[in-house]
């Protein structure tokens, strides 16, 4: 996914929150209700949120330096992990400890028509950004079912806007049960319960968010079809003896390092090898665009099974 259309979801969800946030406190304010308490707490987390990802699509797009030769790619992952904690620290630290102090001293709710209307609004907001975000993701679906999708994506910013207002979604639902039962049913503690769940789908969120962000963090291969590809291309060149080697990371999400190890015909001139790399390296590069950086390493396939042999019985040896 490009950068565009990661802002243009950022944006969305950015400007729904900020307005949801505003009509939530003034409404739980008015009216007394925890769990609108909790949901406008929740918007708010939501709308950092969102600030924190352009930031991180900010600094990820800063070229290549001495101190970073491969970039800063990888800063938005970074900043994407920052954000599922915040989402479990603040969103759903406050809202539990908010649902608990609601269920020791419980307080009846004031007009829960107000809740209602500002509930209606805000399933409304929440609704056209999530819905901006499935489109957006949906583009790098490729027919895959929606959780294979996740997993399988390299744009953190995506899945977690749709994480994040899908989590809004459920929890304006809690909310609105909460408030139902404890207006008209009596069941005062029903709204301190449900400002309690929407503490429960945050951490829930953003401990999934924490968990798809992590494999993005610590270094992510390309996905199989691209491995596919490159030894297809490989392959076609008659003086490539063996692949003895193909290793792919992510350093962003249009951002892929290839490293290649390749055994060559002996009798090859050095001219001629030189001159198969960069036909290799244009066709790869051409055919998977992402492909930012390749290094290719020229090594007898023996040679190359020795070094296995030496580094792994080094790793045995520190174990």
């Amino acid at each position: 996914m490009a950068a565009k259309g990661s802002k243009k979801v950022i944006y969305a969800a950015l400007a729904g929150n900020s307005i949801i946030a505003i009509i939530k406190f003034a409404a739980a304010a008015f009216t007394g209700s925890s769990a609108m308490l909790s949901e406008a707490i929740h918007s708010v987390v939501d709308t950092g949120n969102q600030g924190l990802l352009l930031y991180g699509l900010k600094r990820a797009s800063r070229p290549p330096d001495k101190k970073h030769p491969f970039g800063y790619g990888m800063e938005l992952y970074f900043w994407s992990f920052v954000v599922a904690i915040l989402i479990f620290a603040v969103g759903a630290g406050v809202s539990v400890y908010e649902g608990v102090q609601k269920l020791l001293h419980p307080h009846p709710i004031s007009d829960p028509w107000i809740n209602y209307a500002v509930l209606a609004a805000a399933v409304a907001f929440e609704f056209t950004a999530w819905w901006i975000a499935y489109r957006e993701f949906n583009k790098t679906r490729s027919g895959a079912n929606l959780i294979h999708a996740v997993r399988r994506s390299k744009d953190p910013t995506i899945f977690t806007v749709l994480f994040e207002d899908t989590a809004a979604l459920m929890g304006l639902v809690v909310a609105g049960l909460g408030i139902a039962a404890a207006s008209h049913l009596g069941w005062q503690w029903m709204d301190g319960a449900a400002s309690i769940g929407i503490g429960f789908i945050l951490a829930g969120t953003a401990m999934l968010l924490a968990y798809e962000t992590k494999g993005l963090l610590i270094g992510e291969a390309a996905h199989p079809e691209l491995e596919v590809g490159v030894r297809e291309i490989v392959s076609g060149e008659a003086s490539v003896l063996h692949v003895n080697e193909l290793r792919t990371m992510h350093l962003g999400p249009n951002d892929i390092l290839v490293a290649l190890s390749l055994d060559f015909e002996n009798s090859l001139p050095a001219g001629k090898v030189e001159d198969t790399i960069f036909a290799l390296e244009k066709a790869i590069k051409t055919q998977f665009p992402d492909v930012t950086r390749l290094f290719i390493e020229v090594q007898d396939q023996r040679h190359h099974e020795e070094a296995l042999r030496a580094e792994q019985a080094a790793t045995d040896t520190n174990l």
